[in-house]
C-alpha cells in the first residue's frame, strides 16, 4: 500500500500516546457533500473520534468536521455520527478484537488517497499510566543518546 496519491489531513497523535496498537485498517468513509470540501480545506478534528460496529456497521463518532462557509443550507451537524466503510471479513475481525476485554477502535488519520477521504483506524488497548512514563522516558534517553554521538562527531 504505497503512499502515491496520499495526503495526509489530520493525525490523533493523543492515540499513540494513550493506547498500545495492536492493528490498523483503512476505512472508506460516508461524508455528504459539503464535509468533502470542509476536509480538504483541513477543517478536521479526529481527537476524540472511535468507532463502534453496530448489527455488523461500522460507525465513527466524535469526529468533528467544521461546516463549510459556502454550504448554507447543505451544512450538516459538525459532530454526527458517520459510517465507515470496511469489508465484512474486516468488520468480522473487529468484532472479534472488540468482544476481547479492554479493545477499542480509535481514529488514527485522516488522509486523501486517490481523491477520497479515508479514515486510518486502530485496534487499541488502553495504556496504564507506567507504560506512558516508560515511553516517555525511553524517548527521553534515545534523544540523550543522539546528542551524545552528534557531539562526538563534531570532536
Amino acid at each position: 500500500m504505497g503512499n502515491a496519491g496520499k495526503k495526509i489531513i489530520a493525525t490523533n497523535k493523543k492515540a499513540r500516546h494513550d493506547y498500545f496498537i495492536e492493528e490498523t485498517y483503512e476505512a472508506g468513509i460516508e461524508l455528504k457533500g459539503t464535509e468533502v470540501k470542509s476536509i480538504r480545506q483541513g477543517k478536521i478534528n479526529i481527537r476524540d473520534a472511535y468507532a463502534r460496529v453496530e448489527n455488523e456497521e461500522v460507525f465513527l463518532y466524535n469526529l468533528h468536521i467544521s461546516p463549510y462557509e459556502q454550504g448554507n443550507i447543505f451544512n450538516v451537524d459538525p459532530l454526527r455520527v458517520r459510517k465507515l466503510l470496511l469489508h465484512k471479513r474486516e468488520i468480522r475481525k473487529l468484532i472479534g478484537y472488540i468482544q476481547q476485554k479492554g479493545y477499542t477502535l480509535v481514529a488514527l488519520s485522516a488522509y486523501l488517497k486517490n481523491g477520497r477521504v479515508k479514515i486510518g483506524l486502530g485496534v487499541a488497548k488502553g495504556k496504564a499510566l507506567y507504560d506512558k512514563r516508560h515511553d516517555i522516558a525511553k524517548r527521553d534517553a534515545s534523544r540523550r543518546i543522539q546528542q551524545e554521538l552528534r557531539e562526538r562527531q563534531k570532536q
